[in-house]
């Protein structure tokens, strides 16, 4: 229990009963309103305790539940915060959470102090790369950096990894001194007078010299978390160097559609004159790049969800997801994305540490964070449907217009979890499925294989589908596909166990695009339009269309889908 002044103990404060309770029934209303003041100044406190250790601002815990019936002064959290540690139950073991990224989230890891709740806690994060191979290959490392053009000190990582394992040897070495100490002071009422003094001075000398080297050992840990999140994944031999325009042909699929006695038009064009969507209304409420589908427009982008989660489920096997549209901001950067910085694409949730997600590629990983999963479970193949939310920092021209580039729109993504020597099968067989479906809506498309400045930091290697737009008079990206290895389980904790030899490894994890709602409208509206102005359905929409065949012009006496006789 504590004032309002932080840092101050208050004594606790009595509850009355009949032996104690005042004849004065004022006294007594004011002894009740005392402690109810009391109590809920404690609940204000704890909860306050609780929000700054789950932002990552405080590194200890007070040992409240123990001294509570001591009077031990209170216990530094953070910055200028005290918790006091006087009065019943200021704080208890179940109100505790621990700072992000920490066991709380990835039950697989264990903070490698088990000291007093009062001491730092260290090893809450699981590394975001293999350190241990940054420091040991570090000329690889610092030229696949360069090669991807990524801002990223790898030499500095290898530095602090080297200094982390001295100082966390020192700390184990000092700790192991102070239990045997600690073990002798159980008998110390046994031991001669000078030797009492001195296991007591050299216990108090080790326990502080513990406490300056575990806060060292916590800010060398979380520089070198900070600057290897930065480094990149390892590349694939086979991928191109160099930046987009050195994307390798891998297949080309169709052919580009010839328009004959009529020029053909772009989708947005096409989309207003058919009353599919409604940019201005979008504009007025939530700004520039949103969009209101309607009419057919609507029915046709589900209609593009529903088929393509219903070949991804009957056809190959994956597991449906709808996934939460916010995550929490360590789910973000587990992933290998930016949820702060100007170069962020992400959208923040003001006070919350939540993030409106830009892919379902992040919750999907999300929901196996911190297990460590059988070998008989993988491949997991899962098919996630989700809004995803884009920033588009630094887009600009042509390609906003539209519905090419925008803030928000629906996805249907597919993720995958392997072992470490299926993950390469997995990555083509992704490949494959993204483009059956192409090939089954009738697209003429081609696959690259893309050079490694355009991977981005989670990618091992990536493929990128771009299917021809005649609107645009170009080609432009309708998919991707991308092995990320280990870099996001690493971050994200997801582990298995070898059936064989029982060793716990990483697992890989890989990402496709399996239907981008914007761009397959724009594919569809701008291949398929007719000479009239209408537009045709591609035959595997029509079943979840109704039978609709053709959406044409709307007529002041009919709706805008007209139905083919």
């Amino acid at each position: 229990m504590r004032s309002k002044s932080w840092g101050r103990p208050v004594q606790p404060v009595r509850t009355t009963t009949a032996a104690t309770r005042p004849s004065d029934p004022t006294a007594f209303v004011s002894a009740v309103s005392m402690v109810r003041t009391a109590r809920r100044s404690t609940f204000r406190t704890v909860m306050a305790v609780v929000r700054q250790v789950r932002q990552g601002l405080a590194w200890k815990v007070a040992s409240a539940h123990q001294a509570s019936t001591r009077g031990a002064p209170a216990s530094p959290l953070s910055g200028n915060a005290t918790f006091c540690s006087s009065g019943p139950r200021c704080f208890h073991p179940a109100l505790w959470r621990p700072p992000l990224l920490s066991s709380h989230y990835f039950p697989g890891y264990r903070r490698a102090s088990t000291d007093a709740p009062a001491t730092l806690r260290c090893s809450l994060l699981p590394p975001p790369v293999d350190l241990k191979y940054v420091r040991d290959q570090l000329p690889e490392v610092e030229r696949n950096i360069a090669q991807r053009g990524v801002t990223a000190n790898a030499a500095r990582v290898a530095a602090l990894y080297d200094r982390f394992c001295e100082l966390k040897a020192d700390t184990d070495a000092v700790r192991q001194e102070r239990n045997e100490v600690a073990a002798k002071m159980k008998n110390v009422k046994e031991l001669p007078q000078a030797e009492r003094e001195r296991c007591i001075a050299r216990g108090k000398h080790l326990k502080d010299a513990l406490a300056r080297m575990e806060a060292e050992l916590v800010a060398v840990e979380e520089e070198m978390h900070t600057e290897a999140g930065k480094i990149p994944n390892r590349t694939h031999p086979d991928v191109p160097t160099g930046g987009e325009e050195r994307a390798r042909l891998l297949r080309m699929a169709g052919e580009k559609r010839r328009f004959d006695g009529f020029a053909p038009k772009s989708h947005l064009e096409l989309a207003l004159e058919l009353d599919l969507v409604n940019f201005e209304a979008a504009a007025r409420v939530s700004g520039a790049r949103f969009y209101y589908l309607r009419n057919a427009g609507a029915m046709l982008e589900l209609a593009l969800v529903n088929w393509a989660m219903q070949r991804l489920v009957l056809e190959h096997g994956f597991t449906p997801m709808l996934t939460p549209d916010l995550v929490r901001e360590e789910m973000v950067a587990g992933c290998g994305f930016q949820p702060r910085g100007e170069a962020s694409q992400t959208y923040l949730v003001p006070d919350g540490a939540l993030c409106l997600v830009g892919t379902a590629e992040i919750p999907l990983g999300g929901y196996y964070a911190g297990q460590i999963l059988s070998e008989e479970q993988l491949p997991i193949r899962l098919a996630g449907f989700s809004h995803c939310f884009r920033r588009e920092v630094g887009a600009a021209g042509t390609e906003t217009r539209g519905l090419y580039r925008v803030h928000q729109f629906s996805k249907v993504e597919m993720f995958a979890i392997t072992t470490p020597e299926q993950s390469e099968v997995m990555h083509e067989e992704l490949r494959r499925i993204e483009e059956s479906l192409f090939d089954a809506l009738g697209l003429c498309y081609r696959v690259l294989d893309m050079p490694v400045e355009d991977l981005g930091n989670p990618a091992y290697r990536k493929y990128d589908i771009e299917a021809w737009m005649p609107g645009r008079g170009a080609f432009g990206e309708i998919s991707s596909a991308s092995n990320c290895t280990d870099y996001q389980a690493r971050r994200l904790a997801i582990r298995y166990r070898d059936a064989q030899h029982g060793q716990v490894r990483h697992v890989h994890t890989l990402n496709a695009t399996a239907c981008a709602t914007p761009r397959l409208l724009i594919s569809i509206l701008e291949n398929y339009q007719q000479c009239d102005g209408s537009v045709l359905v591609p035959p595997v929409l029509r079943p979840y269309l109704g039978g609709l065949e053709k959406i044409a012009r709307p007529r002041a006496s009919e709706g805008v889908a007209a139905r083919s006789a």
